[in-house]
């Protein structure tokens, strides 16, 4: 539809990784794949004696010199194929452990010598190689071994950029970098004092740093932390046999109800605590990466990132959001020709189309004004508004000028698109209408057709300083009546598509619409992982933790989620990896395809001839079908890597409407650099159609695994191919939201999504830089918060009652018992909410009865009490000082869990029952009043909702339950004040978590709704005067009453 509307078109990329450059590199390739380094990828070189390097004797896996080294110091020692002790070699300094009587004395000369340049000219070739080799033979090598906790030891070939540092900077940390390098006896006095090639010998060491490193949580705060967790659930176990064992006879029903759901908390507690049993902290390197992949002189090698974004409705999400969004992508500190932008919008609005091209205007002058003065944050709305001295740090003396400019045309930015939104609340009765005169195709939101509009990127698409500017692709798939759109899920997955006929970037990022960049070099944090040649093939994603602005500094209602983000998603990072939460991730794009990810080559089992093969038990003689095995297994694993695990689909889609642009053999150009074996394999069948959909072009861009575009492709026709890609009937038929891309089925699409890649074994990293990577909004008034749990809870209820649920999906796979267990967690908490309402009831049903559910306590049953009481306070606190949150971030997140438990998970169990089981889908409506126009007055704005009654009702009756308590005990004297107290603490405790809501009831204390306070006054007093006079609940005498009369009666 869009083309001929055009303002620009994508051309496709000569930044990213083609096939071009592979189909010279693949004889190479093949030639060296023996003498090359399988850790850094740099030639292994060759001893003095002319005979090629060996680290390992044992097994002879190919490591070079200097990794071996590294290796010996800093890491285990051991090769990372079979696990032996790296013996010391000639040449190679001492490390602990060596062993002194299998080297001559004259090697301890030269045993703490570096790298010197002065060597014969054999060795200076080699040293030259390594230097200006080329690293995409071996860069992203899928079976490279980790050798050590701080990532791969994986070499750079890049000199780096000395130009980020003065010259006295520069060389006081080539001083530090050689006095680190004397005190471990890896470089001489003499040598340091000769300067030739010292900022070589600097570089080179640094380059074959890792990129990121696993930080542990010290065993001095985690080892007690883990002891007081074993002791409560030993305490546990004695307090439940006490409960069992001694039920309370004039109270069983309630007796029997409050053990039931003390059981349930108890499984709740085991689900969410053993997760975080291996807590771990990642950090980055990020002047390393730059050393590697952004070699001075040479094209920058960096990866190209596609970067999503996600819209709806624009009238309930402010298009100036969106526009600071967009804009903090443009300026983000990254490559421009790798940062693609591309943004969804699901409901086909001219307003958020109109508000793009002038967010597309304003970028040309607002990204070279951040690249210049290195601002943070890059979104101009929060830059403009954060209260700090804006001068720190800055000498140019043209900067205040300049940013009183710039904030003088974001105001005249801001009132344009005002405008744009008044213009946009009355729709004429004739639909919207373009500037050229044609009719909106998006006038009908539900029948439309795809449109794509290329606004930067394209030729002549440059900033005020004449340079280029990232691609900014404005995005709305189509939709038609009888198709379904699978949502947020279904938007996602066209942005799939449509980015890898584009751009293909092996990347993707995506983030909400009000979520925005928060630090520039974010996208430079997530390539330290993905990007790492060892572990990056392993990565599904890189999450990045939530951070919210506008929300107040109490948190009242835990909008912050601090404990899941600081606590939880740690220790999920030291199993399998955090779970994907929907906003802030930087996705491996093959993972979202549905592949395996790589398997690490393993050693294999030593043979003997003690028996035969097949009946020899000692050394595992099944080694000819697993080399058999293996054999098949290599002949179709470069991209079928899960086809046998897949079922295809049995019939062939015919798509309706227009056909594809490409004819299937048109795949074979991006495929120049693969054997013919290969190709046959792959192309012999129309399995991948059946898988991918029908598209040519898409099919050829997933089977390239570093991106890049198939060659012979123009801009016309990947445009057309991509209106295709996003139309409506396209993943019918297919294994798109089945096993490809975004999974449909739940309203929370990102837990499923996280669950089926990790179910495949894919590994996922917590990413926390110190300076947040990504800001949003969140929700700060008590209603939008419920409701945003709501919709929260509804999808893992979904998730529970479908075929993908983690206590029953995928077992015999490759998912981690801790991780299936922390999915189970996410998925059953919601039910949480019959018991926990339930036993907020009993309080109250105690202190109106008499009665309680415990019996008179002896003293071993008190102890025990006491004691669980203490194990549960020693566990917060110890988890407090391992994760550094706060006490108060901890009791809010408390107090929330009991107010969203009674009232929005409660109500999404039910609606989640109807929904899957009847097929009735309900709503909850929610009307808003007025609000305050004052800094946080979305606060104490009051919007009624029936998810407000559930709570309501349980502060009400535990204030009265407590008024009649109370009272009861005035009445019958000093003896009733002991046992009292028992229903009171209980009591008070529901009331003082639910406090918040009561707060969010009333409003701001000089504003109480009076209603709310006479209903309330005149219930309890009311009830606490029925109690007292008539005792409904006290067994009636029968016959006359027997009562003095006088003194002498």
């Amino acid at each position: 539809m869009a083309s001929n509307s055009m303002a620009g078109l994508i051309t496709g990329s000569q930044s990213h990784f083609s096939r071009d450059s592979d189909e010279h590199q693949a004889p190479t390739r093949q030639a060296s794949s023996k003498t090359t380094c399988r850790v850094c990828g740099d030639e292994i070189g060759y001893k003095e004696n002319g005979e090629l390097f060996v680290a390992c004797h044992v097994c002879g896996f190919p490591v070079c010199r200097p990794c071996c080294e590294y290796e010996r110091s800093e890491g285990n020692q051991t090769c990372p194929q079979c696990n032996t002790r790296y013996k010391r070699h000639k040449g190679c300094p001492r490390v602990v452990g060596d062993e002194e009587d299998n080297f001559d004395a004259d090697d301890f000369d030269d045993e703490f010598a570096t790298k010197n340049h002065r060597e014969n000219l054999d060795r200076q070739h080699d040293v030259n190689h390594v230097e200006n080799g080329d690293y995409d033979q071996e860069k992203l090598h899928p079976n490279g071994q980790a050798f050590s906790s701080a990532g791969s030891v994986a070499g750079k070939d890049l000199e780096g950029d000395k130009d980020f540092y003065s010259n006295a900077e520069w060389q006081e940390r080539v001083e530090k970098w050689k006095v680190r390098q004397e005190k471990r006896g890896l470089l001489n006095k003499e040598d340091g004092k000769e300067d030739h090639g010292e900022e070589d010998d600097y570089l080179l060491a640094e380059s074959r740093q890792p990129l990121w490193r696993k930080v542990p949580v010290s065993s001095s705060l985690i080892n007690p932390y883990r002891i007081v967790i074993v002791m409560r659930l030993v305490i546990l176990a004695f307090f439940f046999r006490f409960r069992i064992l001694t039920p309370a006879n004039d109270a069983y029903a309630l007796w029997l109800i409050s053990v039931i759901c003390e059981i349930w908390f108890a499984l709740s507690w085991i689900l969410d605590q053993f997760p975080k049993w291996f807590p771990v902290t990642r950090e980055t390197y990020l002047d390393r990466l730059s050393l590697r992949f952004e070699r001075e002189g040479e094209p920058n090698k960096l990866a190209a990132v596609d970067i999503f974004v996600s819209t709806v409705d624009p009238l309930k999400e402010p298009p100036i959001i969106t526009a600071n969004t967009v804009l903090s992508i443009l300026s983000v500190d990254y490559p421009v020709d790798k940062v693609s932008c591309y943004v969804s919008d699901d409901g086909a609005s001219m307003l958020l189309f109109d508000s793009l091209a002038e967010t597309a205007e304003f970028a040309r002058r607002w990204v070279p004004f951040c690249k210049k003065y290195c601002i943070e944050p890059r979104a101009p709305e929060f830059y403009f508004s954060e209260k700090i001295d804006y001068l720190k740090d800055k000498v140019q003396p043209t900067f205040v000028k300049e940013r009183r400019a710039m904030k003088r045309e974001y105001e005249e930015f801001k009132v344009r698109i005002n405008s744009l939104v008044a213009k946009a609340q009355k729709k004429p009765e004739e639909g919207w209408v373009m500037q050229d005169g044609t009719p909106w195709p998006g006038n009908n939101t539900r029948d439309h057709p795809g449109m794509i509009q290329v606004y930067l990127g394209s030729a002549g698409a440059l900033d005020v300083e004449g340079k280029e500017l990232p691609k900014l692709v404005y995005i709305s798939r189509e939709k038609r009546p009888g198709y379904p759109h699978h949502k947020k899920a279904g938007a996602m997955n066209a942005l799939v598509r449509v980015s890898a006929v584009l751009t293909n970037a092996p990347f993707m990022l995506n983030l909400d619409c009000d979520h925005y960049i928060n630090n520039s070099k974010a996208l430079r944090e997530a390539m330290c992982f993905l990007m790492d040649p060892n572990l990056g093939k392993k990565l599904c994603y890189v999450q990045f933790p939530q951070r919210f602005d506008g929300i107040d500094r109490h948190d009242r209602y835990a909008n912050r989620n601090t404990v899941f983000f600081d606590i939880n998603m740690k220790g999920l990072d030291g199993i399998q990896g955090p779970v994907y939460v929907g906003t802030g991730t930087v996705f491996n794009r093959q993972a979202l395809y549905g592949y395996d990810p790589p398997v690490s080559e393993k050693r294999p089992k030593m043979t003997c001839d003690c028996w035969p093969s097949w009946c020899c038990f000692c050394c595992g003689g099944s080694r000819k079908s697993k080399s058999k095995k293996k054999s098949e297994k290599g002949l179709f694993s470069v991209f079928s890597k899960n086809k046998n695990k897949k079922k295809m689909m049995g019939k062939d889609y015919v798509r309706k409407g227009s056909g594809s642009m490409f004819d299937l053999e048109e795949i074979e150009e991006g495929l120049e650099g693969y054997d013919d074996l290969e190709k046959s394999s792959l192309m012999s069948q129309k399995s991948f159609e059946k898988r991918f959909g029908q598209s040519p072009v898409f099919i050829a861009s997933t089977l390239m695994e570093n991106g890049g575009l198939p060659e012979g492709t123009n801009s016309q026709s990947l445009v057309k191919e991509a209106i295709h890609v996003i139309s409506c009937g396209y993943d019918e038929k297919t294994e798109w939201g089945k096993e490809i891309g975004w999974i449909y089925g739940s309203v929370t699409e990102d837990i499923l999504t996280g669950f089926k890649m990790h179910c495949r074994g894919w590994k996922s990293v917590y990413c926390m830089p110190k300076r947040a990577a990504f800001k949003g909004s969140a929700p700060i008034n008590l209603s939008d918060r419920l409701h945003q749990v709501l919709r929260w809870a509804l999808g893992s209820v979904e998730i529970f009652l479908s075929r993908h649920c983690p206590l029953w999906y995928a077992y015999g796979g490759k998912l981690k018992y801790l991780q299936r267990m922390a999915y189970t967690n996410t998925i059953v908490y919601p039910f949480t909410s019959i018991p926990l309402i339930a036993y907020c009831t009993i309080p109250a049903v105690c202190l109106l009865t008499g009665k309680f559910i415990i019996p008179t306590l002896n003293n071993l049953a008190s102890i025990w009490f006491m004691a669980l009481f203490i194990a549960i306070i020693l566990t917060s606190v110890l988890e407090l000082r391992w994760s550094g949150v706060t006490i108060e971030a901890l009791w809010r997140n408390e107090q929330f869990w009991v107010i969203g438990g009674v009232s929005a998970h409660l109500f999404a169990v039910f609606q989640g029952l109807l929904k899957v089981l009847a097929g009735v889908d309900t709503n909850f409506t929610v009307t808003a009043k007025a609000a305050d126009d004052t800094e946080f007055g979305e606060l104490y704005l009051f919007k009624w909702t029936t998810l407000l009654i559930p709570p309501t009702t349980l502060i009400i009756l535990n204030i009265v339950g407590v008024v009649a308590g109370v009272s009861d005990a005035i009445n019958n004297g000093y003896g009733s004040w002991g046992p009292l107290f028992g229903k009171l603490f209980f009591a008070f405790w529901v009331i003082v978590h639910l406090y918040p809501f009561l707060k969010g009831l009333m409003g701001k204390q000089n504003r109480t709704p009076t209603i709310v306070v006479l209903w309330s006054i005149l219930l309890a007093s009311i009830f606490s005067l029925i109690w007292v006079r008539i005792d409904p609940f006290l067994p009636k005498q029968t016959g006359p009453v027997l009562k003095q009369c006088g003194v002498e009666c």
